[in-house]
């Protein structure tokens, strides 16, 4: 199983990116998605998730409106449109797979984990 994270980079406070997750080796349909991020001296946190469907998003509060969270079955692909981007939401952004028809907001519950693409947002 491979979960490959790009588009990540530097841009000013308020600009946005969009963060994708390539994955392969797995039934794309049998999991839900999440985004976690890590700054440094930081534990890892929950940012977004969604399940297999994409019918329910769940999101933490402090991206609530800012970000949205998509995916297309298709393409085996999850999304992370980031918006109103703060030098706070700088870190190292993962996106992984949980095998369940729920979500969770929990890093540990998850199966598999991508190598991470920095975001770092500048004031």
């Amino acid at each position: 199983v491979q979960l490959v994270e790009s588009g990540g980079g530097l841009v000013q406070a308020g600009g946005s990116l969009r963060l994708s997750c390539a994955a392969s080796g797995l039934t794309f349909t049998n999991y839900a998605m999440g985004w976690f991020r890590q700054a440094p001296g930081k534990e890892r946190e929950f940012v977004a998730t969604i399940t297999w469907s994409g019918g329910t998003t769940y999101y933490a509060d402090s991206v609530k409106g800012r970000f949205t969270i998509s995916r297309v079955n298709a393409k085996n692909t999850v999304y992370l449109q980031m918006n109103s981007l703060k030098p706070v939401d700088t870190a190292i952004y993962y996106c992984a797979a949980l095998r369940s028809t729920l979500f969770s907001t929990i890093p540990s519950h998850y199966d598999y984990w991508g190598q991470g693409t920095q975001v770092t947002v500048s004031s």
